[in-house]
């Protein structure tokens, strides 16, 4: 079986006829089609299932092992039978999935110090050993809360690599690498007028380009985002609801 990888591509020009969920939940994962979508979505959002496995405490190897293990099983088949249309979101699926995942596991573990069956070998894996973004406090009240906040940090990391990836292809590398830090909206460390002089632009003309990556910017987190709502009306309310998560 291959193994799963964090997805480090984001959204491009291409679409599917449906978004990459809505298609998956249509053929319910039978068709080439949806397995290639699931498949993609699943090397997406990696890293907030594998940073949840560490806020429950797993090593970073164990928490390799599970999260191969989890996608493995979500790939097969097993453990989507949950995702409906009306469980909406990817993320809210995912989530979910992975808590049963979690209690199954452990049930299984109980029954094998019992004598009364054997934990299968976990999948090995070879991912992304990059810190990312902070472990969730295990004493976060909410535990999905930290994963959400993964999630987003997941969505704006994919739109940025896709923004990047188009600016390179336009021969506007440099332009992009000067103006990034305005993208997050605060602690830039230079000005605009630093900008200039390193771009050899006006000031005004940096301003310009600033506001029209932003804008761009906020096209792809949508582009990500609607693949993985049930409909173009929830991308709004899923938008607002990553901020949120992000504020906290």
């Amino acid at each position: 079986m291959n193994e799963i990888r964090p997805d480090p591509s984001a959204a491009s020009g291409d679409s599917f006829a449906a978004t990459r969920w809505t298609l998956v939940l249509r053929a319910r994962g039978d068709s080439e089609p949806a397995r290639a979508a699931l498949g993609e979505l699943c090397g997406a959002y990696w890293n907030p299932v594998f940073r949840f496995l560490r806020a429950e405490g797993c090593d970073e190897d164990a928490a390799r092992e599970r999260a191969q293990e989890f996608f493995a099983r979500i790939l097969s088949g097993r453990g989507f039978d949950g995702a409906t249309p009306e469980r909406g979101r990817f993320r809210s699926f995912l989530l979910g999935a992975l808590k049963h995942y979690l209690a199954d596991r452990r049930d299984r573990e109980c029954a094998a110090k019992r004598g009364g069956g054997a934990i299968p070998e976990s999948l090995r894996t070879e991912t992304d050993t990059s810190p990312g973004h902070e472990v969730a406090s295990r004493s976060d009240p909410d535990p999905g809360v930290g994963f959400d906040r993964q999630w987003a940090y997941a969505v704006m990391d994919r739109a940025l690599t896709a923004l990047e990836r188009e600016q390179a292809s336009a021969g506007r590398e440099t332009h992009f690498q000067v103006l990034k830090p305005w993208l997050a909206g605060d602690g830039v460390a230079g000005t605009t007028l630093d900008a200039s002089r390193q771009l050899e632009m006006s000031e005004g003309a940096v301003k310009v380009a600033i506001h029209r990556l932003r804008r761009r910017f906020r096209e792809l987190v949508r582009h990500e985002v609607a693949q993985t709502v049930p409909a173009s009306d929830d991308v709004d309310e899923e938008i607002r609801y990553l901020i949120q998560v992000l504020s906290r």
